[in-house]
């Protein structure tokens, strides 16, 4: 797969998150918000919470959940980028990490995707 089937991939499963969450009520903040450490996916609010997504889509669970690719490094990473974005962007909102795993089966043929959204992970 090239890079930008890659990129056009992980657009596709995080459209779908967000797609997702405003129909849970929550407005998305901000989407591929990038600095020197690293990208978060989508940042949305309900209200109470702050949360730093990140987006995990796969064909299917066979190698494990989703989830489970977010490791430690990973997840230093997020809370590094997501410190940055609070010194920039201060909230009185509680911040929280999230991950959704978003399962295509079809890929972006799936007209159905399944999504688990997994509050406060880490």
């Amino acid at each position: 797969m090239s890079g930008q089937d890659s990129r056009r991939k992980g657009k596709w499963g995080e459209d779908r998150a967000a797609e997702y969450l405003c129909c849970k009520g929550f407005n998305i903040v901000d989407a591929n918000w990038k600095c020197r450490f690293g990208e978060i996916d989508l940042i949305a609010e309900d209200g109470t919470y702050l949360c730093f997504v990140e987006v995990k889509e796969r064909k299917n669970a066979a190698y494990g959940p989703a989830a489970a690719f977010v490791d430690r490094r990973k997840q230093e990473k997020l809370r590094a980028t997501a410190e940055l974005y609070l010194a920039w962007h201060p909230t009185d909102l509680q911040p929280r990490f999230d991950v959704i795993e978003v399962y295509a089966p079809q890929g972006e043929h799936t007209a159905r995707p399944e999504i688990i959204h997994l509050e406060n992970v880490f």
